[in-house]
């Protein structure tokens, strides 16, 4: 894994949640891990990784991802046993 996507995810297992990390670092972190990302409707995409189905909110007009979504990033990473 590169150095950038690694540091990435050492942001998202951090405490207290970060609430600066930029949402296109996660999506690169995603395809880094072999996820398929699809657009939806509005700001919606859908991430394909582990052989489920995740769809989160792009934020806007911030590029920074809020602390629920990288919670719950977090979460179903380390469900599926991925950590820093």
């Amino acid at each position: 894994m590169k150095r950038k996507h690694l540091r990435t995810l050492e942001l998202i297992f951090a405490r207290p949640v970060s609430a600066n990390i930029r949402w296109s670092d996660i999506e690169a972190l995603f395809r880094e891990l072999g996820a398929e990302l699809e657009e939806r409707e509005g700001s919606r995409i859908e991430v394909f990784l582990f052989g489920l189905v995740r769809v989160f909110h792009r934020p806007h007009p911030s590029p920074d991802t809020d602390k629920g979504a990288v919670a719950a990033i977090r979460k179903w990473l380390e469900e599926n046993g991925v950590k820093p």
